[in-house]
């Protein structure tokens, strides 16, 4: 899923497989059709605006079948450059290949908070840190909330 054509079109010429839909849609604005075994999303969730997270964790939900089980990867990099907004915004200042700056979001989720967030959430996610700045997550939602 993604709300840039360029991008889906980039995916769908590298995953030739019929099994695999590609959605154009805006993730806070879609409602799933179905529900999935598995829901997978990279480098995606330190760009759900705060304000955002618990309903974004709520489509996760509605996404997975009553056993589903959630995996992700991300990371919690931000650059003295890009920190314009100060170090305890969740904005910042990136530019283009051409010099062209915007704006985006990017909230440095430490992993044992995030974790810990997840889990007053109902869901019952293992986060493990790797190098540097990464790491990835993986669980469930517990059995009997949802």
């Amino acid at each position: 899923m993604d709300a840039a054509p360029e991008m889906l079109a980039i995916a769908s010429a590298r995953v030739r497989d019929e099994r695999v839909r590609f959605i154009r849609a805006d993730i806070f604005d879609w409602v799933p059709d179905r529900r999935y075994d598995v829901v997978f999303f990279g480098f995606w969730l330190s760009h759900v605006p705060p304000e955002r997270f618990e309903s974004f964790w709520s489509l996760v939900a509605d996404c997975l079948k009553p056993t589903g089980r959630v995996f992700f990867v991300d990371d919690a990099h931000r650059t003295a450059e890009e920190l314009v907004y100060g170090e305890s915004s969740s904005l910042v200042r990136r530019q283009l290949h051409d010099g062209t700056p915007y704006r985006v979001v990017k909230v440095p989720h430490e992993p044992k908070a995030l974790e810990r967030r997840l889990q007053q959430l109902g869901w019952r996610i293992t986060i493990t840190p790797t190098s540097g700045p990464f790491f990835w997550g993986a669980g469930q939602l517990g059995l009997n909330d949802h």
